[in-house]
């Protein structure tokens, strides 16, 4: 099967979109990126996570031609795509409904310092992608033309919800699991009064502490993130 692991390892981590309360039903997608063969392998349309076996999951280029696979690409194909084309560095998106990132993204509210482990995403505020209609190339080019004015590991979809990237699946997931729980977090503190937003600076300082943190790189126990 054309890069099994791959699609072996989309197949885990929907189950986990599910287990981990970042999506429910058949919403949300995962993909990955083998730069080797100039492919990703992305989570099919609307099939159930746990029903879902890695021949199922599409093989596409970044053109949007599918490559392999008995089932259609998930509908996001295109804002996939835009992360591999956009950022080098990219080998994994997650993108998911969750709770509190959605109801952020739906009130135009970006996600800010509230916590510091916001430093997950590389940045001060996750910025929000204007709203375009779902699965469409108008949102794919919304989330480009973000993606080029910020170092952001992730981003808010107006009126949709959230996206996360990263060097590996594992990080990728990580981060999305934290700006989930800093979203969490920035909401109670709006309903009780005004959050209290770390500056850039502040920021700055945290991100500088975050590249050191946890265990050396080459450690089987090294962390992906503050929640992962």
């Amino acid at each position: 099967m054309l890069l099994e692991e791959l699609r072996q390892k989309v197949v885990e981590y929907g189950n986990k979109l599910i287990s981990s309360g970042l999506t429910i039903g058949t919403a949300g997608n995962i993909s990955m990126y083998d730069p080797e063969s100039g492919y990703m392998v992305i989570s099919p349309s609307g099939v159930p996570y746990a029903q879902t076996k890695a021949e199922d999951v599409v093989v596409m280029d970044l053109q949007g031609n599918v490559v392999d696979s008995k089932c259609k690409p998930s509908s996001e194909s295109g804002l996939h795509a835009a992360f591999y084309l956009e950022k080098p560095d990219a080998r994994a998106v997650v993108h998911a409904h969750s709770m509190y990132c959605t109801t952020l993204a739906c009130a135009g509210v970006d996600l800010k310092a509230t916590h510091y482990a916001i430093a997950d995403a590389g940045v001060a505020t996750v910025p929000t992608v204007p709203y375009e209609t779902y699965g469409t190339p108008e949102l794919a080019q919304k989330v480009r033309d973000c993606l080029r004015k910020s170092d952001s590991k992730a981003l808010l979809m107006a009126n949709h919800g959230m996206v996360a990237y990263g060097d590996s699946l594992e990080k990728a997931f990580a981060v999305a699991l934290t700006c989930e729980w800093c979203a969490q977090v920035e909401w109670r503190a709006m309903a009780i009064g005004t959050p209290n937003v770390l500056s850039d600076e502040q920021m700055a300082e945290v991100i500088e502490h975050y590249k050191t943190y946890g265990q050396a790189k080459d450690s089987d126990k090294q962390s992906q993130g503050y929640f992962g």
